[in-house]
């Protein structure tokens, strides 16, 4: 396993992989990237403990850094924190998308007039994965404007990686059972459950063996960090290996407190072997980002 950085593009081509797909990365313009760090700086007082940025770098190092670990693929995520913003982001993500190599173009939604024509032109245009943060938005899945939006979704098999759970913090419309009421609605909607639903996570392991469509990712997962709020439960990896091919790797890079390599890490200490680790670190994602898959 790689024990910093540096080992991580050798520990991937030690498992026969072409490199990694991580499907929760964020790429934000500046002046929205410069707020959620100004936030995280402030840790301590919305959490409770500090979060320090550890890749707190200039766009083109942090592309550059991701492809120093072999990340061969990923989803640039985009959110809103309130109405009028969903739609420029989207633009800004389709764009990055298509122009970084690596990157596929990704979009995101909000509870607004509208959100299915900028999301549908979007899908149009190309994107390939949608990116919903109920925390941050502080807004209802379940609201009517985003009816439209979820349904269009699950027509185009687009996966949206949704952060709905109620970690770090609880927020008025998070849980994973308000949640389910969308998938009860739309049960064919492509849904990755940010953080495996953090700190839900027998909830989360609940809604995917009962939904085919619902995946989680490790984003944070397992992590000595993550740990100290939301310790994972006993069977986490007796139950995890029933899900099979339906785990995804995501990671929050760069917004993460910690080197990339202690997420790497902690997914290998769940003892699930190489074959898991295959699909997890890249099979999984280029599935849901299009990307194609190897043989394990």
């Amino acid at each position: 396993m790689p024990v910093e950085d540096s080992e991580i593009a050798g520990w991937v081509r030690s498992l026969g992989l072409p490199g990694l797909v991580d499907l929760h990365v964020h790429f934000l313009p500046t002046r929205v990237m410069d707020k959620v760090w100004a936030y995280f700086d402030d840790a301590t007082v919305h959490y409770g403990m500090p979060w320090p940025i550890h890749y707190r770098l200039p766009e083109a190092e942090r592309l550059a850094v991701l492809k120093s670990f072999g990340v061969t693929g990923f989803a640039p995520l985009v959110y809103p924190h309130k109405p009028g913003m969903g739609a420029w982001l989207t633009g800004g993500a389709v764009g990055i998308g298509a122009a970084t190599p690596g990157a596929v173009p990704t979009a995101t939604l909000y509870p607004e007039p509208g959100v299915a024509e900028y999301l549908g032109a979007a899908v149009e245009g190309g994107a390939r994965c949608v990116k919903a943060h109920v925390q941050v938005g502080q807004y209802d899945p379940r609201d009517p404007l985003l009816e439209p939006a979820w349904g269009l979704l699950a027509e185009a098999g687009v996966p949206v990686v949704i952060h709905c759970g109620n970690g770090p913090v609880p927020g008025e419309f998070t849980g994973l059972k308000l949640f389910e009421q969308v998938l009860v609605r739309h049960p064919r909607l492509v849904a990755v459950l940010a953080h495996a639903g953090m700190p839900e996570f027998d909830e989360a392991l609940r809604l995917a063996a009962s939904y085919e469509a619902v995946f989680l990712d490790t984003t944070m997962v397992g992590t000595p960090f993550s740990q100290r709020m939301s310790p994972l439960p006993a069977d986490w990896s007796a139950r995890l290996a029933d899900l099979g091919d339906r785990v995804a790797l995501g990671t929050d890079f760069p917004n993460i407190p910690y080197d990339y390599a202690t997420q790497l890490r902690a997914i290998e200490s769940w003892g699930l072997g190489d074959d898991f680790l295959r699909r997890v670190l890249h099979d999984t994602p280029a599935r849901l980002l299009r990307l194609g898959t190897i043989e394990a």
